[in-house]
């Protein structure tokens, strides 16, 4: 009877002790977000279009009922929404979503004017004005179109419109430059540029768990990820949707570019009632990526981080090490090179196989081929003129995690 006595006791205090937690961080969201003033908010194909049904009008208008709302209190507001290749495929009679790359884009090229009717026509029922903004992955490698982004952003803000913004999937020139991840890398991209203070992903599952819950019925909720570790990376998973192609993994790897740019993220279903509202004003709603560790790259950096590569230069470990210290690159320390790249492109650096680092290029491929492992003093002798020192100045680097 005592030991029965304990074990509910010891339940008892258990369940008192989580709700204590829970309630903890209930408060600590309402005191993250109290000036919280810009949000991207990123819709999953799955919330737009439900699986085998039309375009969830319901939807979109709820969420331009709860963005007016906001504008209110306001707050600025970025719509990344999803959507456009499963609309043209329902117009084009294609029931699953295709593999064939030609149809894709021919579905995003039918979809896209539709699915921003939808919206235009949702935001419009509440009074709001929205613009249309389509983007490739070249937009964060070209340094001008990048700033340009930025610039165009926030004059739209500045007059009330809510800005949508989508992939460019009909234009994307091969398959490799459509590696968004269903937008949600691209939402978190978008946040990292426009400095938002916090990225909310929408999508048909309630947050991050310890197991796919749509495969494991005992699978847990992780309300808050103070730091993304090994073990929370691992969490990710496939994609389940026959429509959409974003699963747990992309959304893990917005939650680390965000985390870069000191943007809290929210993954939450977006089927909970004034989801957005209630996330904002600090609600325990799905799962919380928490980025307050100080560990935020400035704008430049980011930039040269989330950039296309133009190609590779590997270093020994003694250049490894002095990058590492956040020193320049001397052309004594690199061993080989890769691609046909130009002065001023953005570069990976390898040592030993892996990529630790990325910076802007003061030399082409065919200068640093042949000053590699020379002195400095010598760069002169070789090339008939010496630009700079490094070959990649220490404020043109970024070091990876």
């Amino acid at each position: 009877m005592q030991n029965k006595a304990k074990d509910a006791k010891d339940i008892k205090e258990a369940k008192g002790a989580k709700e204590a937690k829970g309630a903890k961080e209930a408060k600590d969201r309402k005191t993250l977000f109290k000036d919280v003033s810009r949000i991207v908010i990123k819709i999953g194909t799955t919330s737009v279009m439900p699986e085998n049904s039309a375009v969830n009008t319901a939807f979109l208008e709820s969420v331009a009922a709860q963005i007016a709302a906001l504008l209110k209190e306001e707050k600025e507001v970025i719509v990344v929404t999803s959507g456009a290749i499963a609309v043209g495929l329902n117009i084009l009679g294609i029931p699953t979503k295709p593999r064939e790359f030609p149809i894709r884009q021919a579905a995003s090229a039918v979809g896209q004017g539709e699915l921003m009717r939808y919206w235009s026509e949702a935001f419009h029922k509440y009074g709001l004005t929205s613009a249309q903004i389509l983007l490739s992955y070249d937009f964060y490698s070209d340094r001008v179109k990048y700033l340009n982004l930025r610039n165009s952003i926030g004059t739209l803000l500045e007059y009330g419109v809510v800005p949508i913004v989508n992939e460019n999937d009909s234009t994307c020139t091969n398959e490799v430059d459509a590696v968004f991840g269903d937008n949600d890398r691209l939402s978190a991209m978008v946040a990292s540029k426009i400095e938002a203070d916090l990225l909310i992903l929408l999508s048909d599952i309630d947050g991050l768990y310890d197991k796919n819950p749509k495969l494991h019925e005992d699978a847990e909720l992780i309300p808050f990820v103070e730091k993304i570790t090994p073990e929370i990376e691992k969490y990710g998973g496939d994609p389940t949707s026959s429509k959409g192609v974003g699963g747990m993994r992309t959304k893990i790897t917005a939650a680390k570019i965000a985390e870069k740019s000191g943007c809290h993220m929210i993954i939450a279903n977006s089927q909970v009632e004034n989801v957005i509202q209630r996330a904002v004003s600090g609600e325990e709603i799905g799962t919380l990526f928490y980025a307050g560790n100080g560990n935020v790259s400035n704008n430049r950096n980011r930039w040269v981080l989330l950039s296309k590569s133009s190609g590779t230069v590997t270093v020994d470990r003694g250049a490894m090490d002095a990058l590492m210290k956040t020193s320049g690159l001397l052309p004594k320390g690199i061993v080989a090179v890769t691609g046909d790249f130009e002065r001023g492109d953005v570069i990976d650096i390898e040592c030993g196989g892996a990529v630790f680092a990325k910076g802007i290029t003061d030399y082409n491929a065919e200068d640093i081929q042949k000053i590699k492992g020379l002195r400095t003093d010598e760069i002169e002798g070789v090339l008939g003129r010496k630009d700079y020192d490094n070959v990649i100045r220490k404020e043109n680097l970024a070091v990876l995690d």
